[in-house]
């Protein structure tokens, strides 16, 4: 691991920096990558942000998201911007699974690697590390990172501002998730002094549905909504049939499975997904129940708390049967 002071000395000339996040980012993923890219291009740097995959349409109104290259539809030029760069930037994920292949060629580039994360057990591929488990956004460790370690808060201008707000506010609920502590609520009241327009940013974000994606939204609600009340359980299931039905895009099922979990009394939810290589999970949880361990343990894959993904090679019905099977071993938990 290189000291904050060594990434100092680096950071005051110019380099050349790719910035990555996750497959299929969300808020913070993208609100963390672009305003980290806003402050880094003020120091004179070569940045590129490049997306593993795809990501949702109400996200490409933040700045410079003109710039940001996807992989899977420029994968040379990706990979040639990652093998020359000099500083490689992580934010949002702690493992290079999240970014599919892009990720070994990561792990294989010379560039040093810095981790700007807030999940659980990183993998040691990185040669920096800003991390805490207790962040409520990958977007707060940037803020924190450009103030608190570099010193150099007076470059957060409003594109900074902004972007980070953006990641901020998505990744705490809109600032209800208990994570959203004091501090982040101070965070935010300084993005807002420096440019961040708070009642755009969450116009553009949750007020920005497509008719097919309302429309997919009632069909699973009438549909498609199973409550277990002996296990305090929500669960929607959503086959491949009816996403292309929908003509559902990169984004329109993300928030779904909040609607599960607010029903009276609900403790867990579960959002169950047929998707074309593997039926994919999303599991939201209230208090103290620990949806990331039912991923990690039984899903291959993990998260917070209270907020939680995996993946299932089997087939939809059996995921499901799966999933329901799993629910006793947690019924004392569920009914606390």
């Amino acid at each position: 691991m290189i000291s904050i002071s060594e990434l100092k000395t680096v950071l005051a000339t110019p380099q050349k920096i790719v910035i990555t996040t996750h497959h299929k980012p969300d808020g913070d993923a993208m609100g963390s990558s672009l305003g980290l890219y806003a402050y880094l291009i003020q120091k004179g740097h070569h940045v590129t942000v490049i997306t593993p995959t795809d990501y949702p349409d109400f996200l490409h109104w933040l700045p410079n998201n003109s710039n940001v290259i996807i992989y899977t539809e420029a994968e040379e030029q990706a990979v040639q911007l990652v093998n020359d760069a000099q500083l490689i930037f992580c934010c949002d994920f702690n493992t290079l699974n999240r970014i599919n292949e892009l990720g070994e060629h990561i792990r294989n580039a010379p560039g040093l690697k810095l981790m700007i994360d807030h999940h659980l057990e990183p993998e040691d591929f990185d040669d920096y590390r800003h991390w805490n488990i207790n962040a409520c956004a990958a977007a707060q460790l940037v803020y924190d990172f450009i103030v608190n370690e570099l010193n150099d808060g007076g470059l957060i201008n409003k594109d900074v501002a902004t972007c980070l707000y953006t990641g901020i506010m998505t990744d705490s609920g809109s600032f209800r998730f208990p994570s959203a502590t004091s501090t982040v609520y101070r965070i935010a009241a300084d993005l807002i002094d420096l440019g961040a327009e708070h009642w755009r940013i969450h116009q553009l974000v949750y007020d920005n549905a497509s008719e097919n994606r309302l429309r997919f939204l009632g069909h699973c609600l009438s549909n498609k909504l199973d409550i277990l009340r002996e296990f305090n359980t929500a669960i929607i299931t959503v086959t491949a049939e009816e996403l292309k039905a929908y003509n559902i895009a990169t984004g329109d099922t993300e928030g779904i499975v909040n609607y599960a979990l607010s029903i009276n009394g609900i403790k867990l939810a579960a959002f169950i997904i047929e998707r074309t290589d593997k039926v994919k999970l999303s599991l939201r949880s209230t208090g103290d129940f620990p949806a990331n361990e039912i991923c990690k343990k039984y899903f291959n894959g993990g998260g917070h708390r209270n907020a939680a993904g995996g993946a299932s090679d089997k087939n939809l019905m059996d995921t499901v049967a799966q999933f329901k099977s799993i629910l006793p071993e947690y019924k004392s938990q569920l009914l606390q």
